[in-house]
């Protein structure tokens, strides 16, 4: 996402992307706060796990992936690690490190201390004020592109008060599902103003200048929730504590890991590759904004949402399997588990269909299929011991992956050998460059 005012004046403090431009290191530290508020946003439905909390998870998750959106857009439209820019992600980090502190009290605010549903609105305002700072400074000499900036302004603010709104009035309403229901109205008002006006500007303001930065950041971020699953199975709640390594907890960790292992390779080996070589050829602007729009900042969102939830899913289950009162092979998951945990591999699953049918116009049978079966065993997975569940999630997992990498006809190994000349290209660039240069 980024201007696409071609009457733009640029500055020394403020530098354009370039079409080559690539991930930088300042990039990756915005992506370190990211990293705590993922492990912070499943604390919202972890301490109580009901329906409504878990519709808090992904009402907080929308809005933290939309605040994520703004750096990776501003980061393709500008150089983040040159001018002013990491002056201004510095202070935008803050706020959003202030905005997952402030996550546990974003709808009810607890005793002591700021305002916790204020102080979550005013930090979102302020990740949106350093982002949209930087957008309209870009676009001051486009009369049209500032119009837009404006516009988009408007709708940051709209959210904002929204959010304030929910954090305020609800309260003082006797009535608690009443309140609740209200706040949740409220809650989802912002996201629909913010990713409406998202949808509405989409083809007359974003830009993708560079298609390698853009799919670049997205895996990166894929990667980011792939390892707070990884970190729930390490640090789960008295995990850490002391509690003995036995064979249930040895077996809990494998199949964990075979199941994040399974959702990498989905992605990673071919789709990831395959995609972007789809948004690199596509060369026509509003083409490209709108396949990046919706691959990316739509179709990704439930793919984190999806890793977020296994996260969510086995964020105990090694405490439970190591404790020493509990059955060999744990307790049966129930109806809200099988589907935190069942429910979030096939939202991922899902998102990658919704990927390669929107960018490459092929279906992934084998993973449709997966999504399918997931939903059928489900409620017979509710009742079978939890490690028994996540054997079997683990195995439907491998099959679906081994028979879509299987059924490629080919053209796997022509995306990856692809994949790999463009690689083998850019190092040879850069060793020439150095060679002549230092």
């Amino acid at each position: 996402m980024g201007n696409g005012g071609g009457a733009a004046r640029w500055s020394q403090g403020v530098r354009p992307g370039g079409a080559g431009s690539r991930t930088t290191r300042l990039e990756l530290f915005y992506d370190l706060v990211f990293v705590f508020a993922f492990l912070t946003v499943t604390s919202l439905t972890a301490s109580r796990p009901t329906p409504v909390n878990l519709f808090r998870c992904l009402l907080v998750l929308a809005l933290l992936w939309w605040c994520w959106t703004g750096f990776a857009g501003l980061g393709n439209a500008v150089r983040a690690d040159q001018g002013i820019l990491p002056v201004v992600g510095f202070v935008t980090v803050a706020a959003t490190f202030l905005l997952s502190l402030s996550m546990p009290g974003a709808f009810v605010d607890r005793p002591g201390g700021l305002n916790g549903p204020l102080t979550f609105a005013t930090c979102y305002f302020l990740v949106r004020a350093g982002q949209l700072a930087i957008f309209g400074w870009v676009a001051r000499g486009d009369p049209a592109g500032l119009r837009r900036w404006l516009l988009l302004a408007a709708l940051a603010v709209a959210a904002t008060a929204l959010l304030a709104t929910a954090g305020t009035v609800p309260q003082r309403i006797a009535d608690r599902p009443t309140a609740i229901a209200l706040q949740l109205a409220l809650w989802s008002a912002a996201l629909a103003v913010e990713y409406g006006g998202g949808m509405t500007l989409g083809g007359g303001y974003w830009a993708v200048v560079s298609a390698g930065h853009w799919a670049e950041r997205h895996a990166l971020m894929v990667l980011v929730a792939l390892g707070e699953s990884i970190i729930a199975l390490g640090i789960g709640p008295k995990f850490i504590s002391g509690l003995p390594l036995t064979g249930p907890v040895v077996v809990a960790a494998v199949l964990g890991i075979a199941v994040t292992a399974v959702l990498w390779w989905a992605y990673f080996d071919t789709l990831a590759f395959a995609v972007e070589q789809v948004l690199h050829h596509t060369r026509e602007p509003a083409a490209r904004a709108r396949l990046a729009r919706d691959v990316y900042t739509w179709l990704h969102l439930p793919m984190i949402a999806g890793i977020i939830f296994f996260a969510l899913g086995i964020k105990d289950l090694l405490a439970e399997a190591a404790a020493p009162d509990s059955p060999p092979w744990g307790v049966p998951l129930g109806g809200f588990w099988i589907t935190v945990l069942y429910g979030g591999v096939g939202l991922y699953l899902l998102s990658l269909v919704g990927c390669a049918l929107r960018a490459l116009r092929v279906l992934h049978r084998p993973l449709l299929l997966a999504v399918l079966l997931l939903a059928l065993v489900a409620p017979v997975a509710a009742r079978l011991p939890e490690l028994v569940a996540l054997a079997l999630l683990a195995v439907l997992c491998l099959a679906a992956v081994v028979a879509e990498t299987l059924s490629e006809d080919g053209r796997r190994r022509q995306v990856r050998q692809l994949a790999l000349e463009e690689q083998l290209a850019v190092e040879a660039d850069q060793s020439r460059w150095r060679q002549r240069h230092l």
